[in-house]
């Protein structure tokens, strides 16, 4: 089962880190603040941590729960 739950913390931390990104807006806006600079970089570590936690579930797919 850990393998499920890896993959969904994944998929929901992935879909946030993206939301965050969206709001903070276009990188190119010259009315962009320091705070939607660090909303948007939360969002960029948010999303790799959803992909890193999606790869782990897929690597416990293929081994087995047993790792």
């Amino acid at each position: 089962m850990g393998e499920l739950t890896d993959k969904i913390k994944g998929n929901v931390n992935e879909m946030v880190g993206k939301a965050k990104q969206a709001m903070a807006g276009d990188p190119a806006d010259p009315q962009r603040t320091h705070a939607d600079d660090k909303l948007d970089a939360e969002g960029k570590a948010q999303e790799m941590k959803g992909k890193g936690e999606q790869f782990i579930g897929k690597v416990k797919g293929a081994l087995g729960d047993d790792i």
